[in-house]
């Protein structure tokens, strides 16, 4: 995750190809689901569980509007711990010998962070201090240390554990349409835990290194929600409002700010990272890459404006909800 200018945190709904996301429903064969439903449920009960999230504001990748509902923030948290409990936390780590705490003033811990949290850490920080991770179910089924390498497949591999526990689900991510793949995770979230809202990218106005002014296309990935009952919404940060995301296979631009909402049962979803093929990606901007609809969005700042303006209504699951 990229930490985004101060300035752009009021952005609205930058989409893709004029249109809030895109449901891979008539693109992908999502008969299988099922099955990888009961087999990523049963291998969830065989493999070793981490936390992500936690720190969403500290990276400054949330909207001002809902900065409170991360709740405690681990970085701010680890900031603010005395001498003793730093000691603490440092015998927790995997490797303790990497904290150096003289010089604690300048580390940084955690996601996209110099020294990552082991488990410890984490439950600790939890127990302790009340840190909330949204996701408190989340397995690296291809690992990927840093965000800006997600598509990049080189050197990577699903894990021996993932092999053994999911190779369905394997078998199914390795026929879809990416010419590779980078990063394969499963993501859960525990009853009652929301997703806090945030953004992977910097937001809308990101532009591509000596693009001259041409908006950088979002990066390549597909979520798959087999149960169909993981409900994440996208977040209009200028007009507050959001736009659910409805499907159990979808695109979306990660760049705009993004969250899911809280439930009274587990939910979890799988997101592959990579590169789509060339056929897939026009086959997108053929059903969906209006000319006349992109220029909307781009001279309107936002997906609604870019629907009305071209006439389009919002197929289902697309409606703002209040």
């Amino acid at each position: 995750m990229v930490e985004p200018p101060s300035d752009s945190g009021t952005q609205g709904i930058t989409g893709i190809f004029a249109r809030p996301y895109i449901d891979l429903a008539p693109y992908l064969d999502l008969a299988p689901l099922g099955e990888l439903h009961d087999e990523i449920c049963l291998g969830l009960t065989q493999v070793p569980i981490d936390y992500t999230g936690g720190s969403h504001r500290t990276m400054g990748i949330m909207p001002p509007s809902r900065l409170g509902e991360a709740l405690a923030d681990y970085g701010e948290v680890i900031r603010g711990l005395g001498d003793e409990e730093f000691a603490t936390f440092q015998r927790l780590s995997d490797d303790p010998s990497a904290i150096d705490r003289s010089a604690r003033a300048t580390l940084e811990f955690g996601e996209e962070r110099e020294i990552p949290l082991s488990r410890r850490q984490m439950l600790w920080l939890k127990f302790r201090h009340g840190v909330y991770f949204p996701w408190k179910v989340y397995v690296e089924l291809i690992p990927n240390r840093y965000w800006s390498d997600k598509s990049r497949s080189e050197g990577k591999d699903f894990t021996r554990l993932a092999r053994s526990f999911f190779p369905k689900t394997i078998a199914y991510v390795k026929r879809l349409p990416f010419s590779s793949i980078g990063r394969c995770n499963i993501m859960g979230l525990e009853a009652n835990d929301h997703g806090t809202v945030h953004r992977d990218g910097e937001g809308e106005g990101a532009r591509a290194e000596g693009d001259r002014g041409v908006e950088r296309e979002p990066d390549h990935f597909i979520t798959l929600c087999p149960a169909g009952n993981k409900r994440l919404f996208l977040w209009d940060e200028r007009a507050r409002r959001k736009t659910a995301v409805a499907g159990r296979a979808y695109w979306f631009n990660d760049h705009d700010y993004h969250g899911v909402e809280a439930d009274p049962f587990f939910r979890y979803s799988v997101r592959i990272d990579g590169t789509f093929t060339p056929e897939f990606i026009e086959a997108l901007r053929r059903d969906h890459g209006r000319a006349a609809g992109a220029g909307a969005v781009a001279e309107a700042g936002g997906v609604a404006e870019a629907v009305a303006e071209t006439g389009g209504a919002p197929r289902d699951g697309e409606e703002a909800a209040a």
